[in-house]
């Protein structure tokens, strides 16, 4: 059988398609370029995604929380904030300006080896078109599904036209059930079994977002 021969108009155009396939969300949507980044408030640590330059990530202390303005997505922890057993973490999230496309912000727990390759926690997050989502990092930055995708929810505050939407947080762990709420209201639950939750709480929010968080509350139930 004689070989098939193309065109060069056809090879240029399985050449564009092939590069466009291979294009990913961060060529679509660059981390920001934050100036005064790079620093944290005393006692805080922080880890980005894909080990993005954490100098575009400007996490500062205000009022009794933190505000972050983001490039890269990152995580904040402390090394005292544990939870284990049964207990319940609960903030407050305010996005205060519209980024680019929706993206999430909320909280992790069970976190373990948070500053290297093998990192392991829990998150549970919302964002500004009304969804939650709940997945795992399981190492690097692998992740597994826990929820299918990003769902929707009356219970999630919707951003207004100027990106503005303030939101409360929780996760409760007993009984080896984990229960996922925002305002007050369960939206997701599942076998702690199949989670990470002994270990660090902290915040997780994705990037180019603007968020102030309110501070941390862990109880034990």
């Amino acid at each position: 059988m004689p070989a098939t021969r193309l065109s060069a108009a056809a090879i240029c155009t399985l050449l564009w398609f092939g590069a466009a396939a291979g294009a990913t969300a961060q060529d679509h949507d660059p981390d920001a370029k934050i100036a005064g980044g790079g620093t944290l408030p005393t006692g805080w640590h922080a880890r980005t995604d894909k080990n993005r330059p954490l100098a575009d990530a400007k996490i500062q202390t205000m009022g009794t929380g933190l505000h972050a303005t983001l490039g890269p997505a990152v995580i904040l922890w402390r090394d005292r904030d544990l939870g284990a057993g049964n207990y319940r973490v609960v903030a407050t999230f305010a996005q205060t300006a519209n980024p680019r496309h929706p993206e999430g912000y909320g909280l992790f727990v069970g976190g373990s080896h948070l500053a290297d390759a093998q990192n392991r926690y829990t998150y549970f997050l919302v964002r500004a078109d009304g969804k939650f989502l709940v997945k795992r990092r399981v190492a690097g930055d692998s992740t597994a599904a826990v929820t299918p995708n990003w769902t929707d929810n009356d219970a999630v505050v919707k951003a207004d036209s100027a990106g503005k939407a303030v939101n409360e947080l929780s996760i409760t762990v007993r009984g080896g059930k984990v229960s996922f709420q925002v305002n007050g209201k369960d939206v997701y639950s599942a076998d702690a079994s199949g989670l990470d939750t002994k270990g660090i709480v902290g915040y997780r929010v994705n990037h180019n977002l603007d968020v102030h968080l309110s501070p941390l509350a862990i109880h034990k139930l």
